[in-house]
């Protein structure tokens, strides 16, 4: 990465991607705005430019605010963005002249005149210019003349990088780390000069090094106990006025690095502040205070253990991801990861085959905030399990979305709680993720898990071709099975109708095919099941993810849409095989299953069909949705019946917001958009018509 700091001796940048902010912190949600860059910049061979400011703009312009606090000063800032990719960072001089010249000025002389930027990607409330008089709509009277094109970023994700900000500093500023690293994506640091101290802790056997932050706006923590790193190496890390030892009232801030020796006198020391311990306190002898700091530093380096076994990931960051044609997915490269809410029960059961049969991957668990005991059930007898905490039920989509922000990998495994794994699962699906470089997301073939059928019991599967892998070394109890069904869930791929009823190669509606190998080609479907979902992690974040508003069901279609869109596929490998428990979260049959399922798929349609189509599909499923309800009424289900009412009038209470998704995600479909919209996997007829008037059964028998 070059950095300038001088504008005078800027080069001609290549159909530069500018973004100008702050960018304090450098946090998740500047991280998904310096994705965007990136991505443009690749699409047309351009570099990507970040273009900050020295002082920061609020310590010129409000210079007796001592309320504002950095969370990284401008070489922390530089560092960071280096982490992530960044082509080019220009650090401009900030000064009240350079605030005071106009409009124009800023448009014309700095942002033209400077970087002839191809694209400016800039925030829906960006000002600038005396009397901050210049905004979008201003910038886009330049665009044809001054030939850029301006990318906005919408208000949603702006509000959330602001909240995301004052989030952080208030967690520091309470103590709370793990919270304040979860949403930087990156430890919490700090840097300064290593100065004399009063060498009290050396006389006591504990030997400090007392550092001098030079910048004044610099965040500093509480006064307190922290475990924290300098580089490699494990660190206390004590901020306080020394109550024990002295009664000066003055602030110190003191690392000792645990096991090392040396002179680090006049040395620049860079501190990543890992855990909060306790508080300061002030101790009745010095004595008492050796005996504390022992106790300190035993708890120190326990929590670093713990942290560097992957136990607490909060504190990974995402590091920028290289484009979808240059990786090449090895075991390594591949994170396994489980989202788990109140189902020990399913780790018990499905998590060994996992373990056993994933060699090289990460395994990762991440917890939703479970009521049961699944955390201490892991930590007990899993150790090597990675653990994500999220302190709370975030569903399944937002689930996903948090924990995936702190795993680091090329591809990401999303695998249900209650799912059992074959030996050899993942190459056949990596390779053929390998060999094509546009296949952005691929699932196995899923069979349906019963317990007195369960595969982990069976020496061997007599039911599949060669190309399906044995289960081996396990001791049989039970005789070879030769029924196994398809799993609702996945089967053999997903496919749609032009309706956006969701069906699958394998099985219709809840009509369910015995595997006889029938399905064993890989082949391009329409979407993935979420029970068992690899995607490249590169697209999974610039894509935004799953839809968080979806809670569960639909979300895994949803992303698929969104990336074929952009030209991208969507396959199913057989060769690689799993055993689904299927409905062992929440049954098939339950009414906030059905409610999910109908309002999810009407807010899919939204966000994904063209205009056009909308205008006569939304009233058709309105019909159509009602005649489910019919035969829900034939059935006695009445509460689905209220689930189908609810599901269409959350829809249609949450349209507006909807329609900003809507725009949001074409935008970032443009930006990502690698070939036409790829339209593999839909079926040109309805899947109604064919199954309850055609009486079609068995998908192979639905194009005949």
């Amino acid at each position: 990465m070059r950095v300038f700091t001088d504008l005078s001796q800027l080069p001609r940048f290549r159909n530069a991607v500018v973004t100008i902010g702050s960018f304090d912190g450098v946090h998740l949600g500047h991280r998904r705005i310096l994705e965007q860059v990136q991505a443009l910049a690749q699409k047309h061979e351009g570099e990507s430019v970040v273009i900050t400011f020295d002082p920061h703009p609020r310590a010129v312009l409000k210079p007796d605010d001592t309320t504002f606090k950095l969370l990284s000063t401008t070489e922390e800032k530089i560092e960071l963005l280096a982490q992530q990719g960044i082509d080019n960072v220009v650090v401009a001089p900030f000064s009240l002249e350079f605030s005071q010249q106009s409009a124009e000025q800023y448009v014309e002389d700095f942002l033209v005149k400077k970087f002839a930027p191809r694209f400016i990607v800039i925030g829906y409330d960006h000002r600038f210019g005396a009397g901050r008089v210049g905004d979008i709509a201003f910038l886009k009277k330049f665009e044809k003349t001054a030939g850029f094109e301006i990318v906005e970023i919408p208000a949603q994700a702006v509000d959330e990088i602001a909240v995301s900000s004052s989030k952080i500093r208030k967690a520091l500023e309470k103590g709370a780390i793990e919270l304040a690293n979860r949403l930087l994506g990156h430890p919490f640091s700090f840097s300064g000069k290593v100065v004399e101290g009063n060498k009290i802790g050396r006389n006591i056997g504990f030997p400090t090094a007392n550092i001098e932050i030079a910048d004044p706006h610099k965040l500093v923590l509480p006064e307190g106990i922290y475990a924290a790193k300098v580089g490699e190496n494990k660190a206390a890390l004590y901020i306080g006025n020394r109550p024990t030892l002295s009664s000066d009232g003055n602030q110190v801030i003191e690392v000792n690095i645990l096991d090392f020796e040396g002179d680090l006198y006049g040395q620049n020391l860079g501190v990543e502040v890992i855990d909060f311990i306790r508080p300061d306190k002030k101790l009745d002898s010095l004595e008492d205070l050796k005996k504390q700091i022992e106790a300190d530093k035993l708890e120190i380096e326990e929590r670093l253990r713990v942290e560097s076994l992957g136990l607490r990931v909060e504190s990974l960051g995402l590091s920028a991801m290289p484009k979808p044609s240059t990786l090449n997915p090895k075991p390594s490269d591949v994170a396994v990861v489980i989202l788990n809410y109140n189902t020990r029960r399913h780790l018990e059961q499905f998590l060994p085959s996992v373990v056993a049969n994933s060699s090289g991957a990460r395994i990762i668990v991440a917890d939703n905030g479970s009521p049961d005991d699944s955390i201490a059930f892991l930590r007990n007898n899993y150790p090597e399990v990675e653990l994500i905490d999220l302190q709370q039920n975030w569903g399944f989509a937002e689930g996903y979305n948090r924990a995936l922000q702190h795993v680091q990998a090329e591809i990401y495994v999303i695998l249900n709680s209650d799912v059992e794994v074959a030996p050899g699962w993942l190459e056949p699906v990596l390779e053929a993720m390998k060999k094509d470089p546009t296949i952005a997301v691929a699932q196995p073939k899923i069979l349906a898990w019963k317990s007195a059928q369960s595969p982990i019991h069976q020496s061997s599967i007599t039911n599949h071709q060669s190309t399906n892998p044995p289960i081996t070394n396990h001791q049989s109890t039970n005789p070879p099975i030769t029924n196994y069904q398809f799993e609702y869930a996945g089967a053999s791929g997903g496919w749609i109708d032009r309706l956006g009823y969701p069906f699958c190669r394998g099985r219709i509606f809840s009509q369910r095919e015995e595997d006889h190998g029938q399905y064993d080609d890989p082949q391009e479907c329409f979407w993935a099941s979420g029970a068992a979902f690899f995607i490249r992690a590169e697209l999974y974040h610039s894509f935004g993810g799953f839809d968080g508003d979806y809670f569960a069901h639909n979300e895994e279609i949803d992303l698929c849409w969104r990336l074929k869109r952009a030209g991208y596929s969507v396959w199913c490998i057989p060769k690689s095989v799993v055993w689904h428990l299927g409905g062992g979260t929440l049954e098939y049959e339950n009414p906030r299953k059905a409610f999910l399922n109908f309002r999810n798929s009407l807010y899919s349609l939204l966000k994904n069909e063209p205009w056009g189509k909308l205008l006569w599909l939304i009233p058709a499923r309105f019909l159509l949705d009602g005649l489910a309800g019919a035969r829900f009424a034939a059935k006695g289900q009445f509460r689905a019946i209220w689930a189908i009412v609810r599901a269409h009038f959350s829809f249609y209470s949450n349209f507006g917001k909807m329609l900003q998704k809507r725009r949001e995600g074409t935008q970032i479909i443009e930006t990502q958009k690698i070939a036409p919209n790829n339209k593999e996997g839909v079926y040109h007829g309805s899947i109604i018509v064919a199954h309850y008037l055609r009486r079609v059964k068995v998908f192979s028998n639905l194009m005949k």
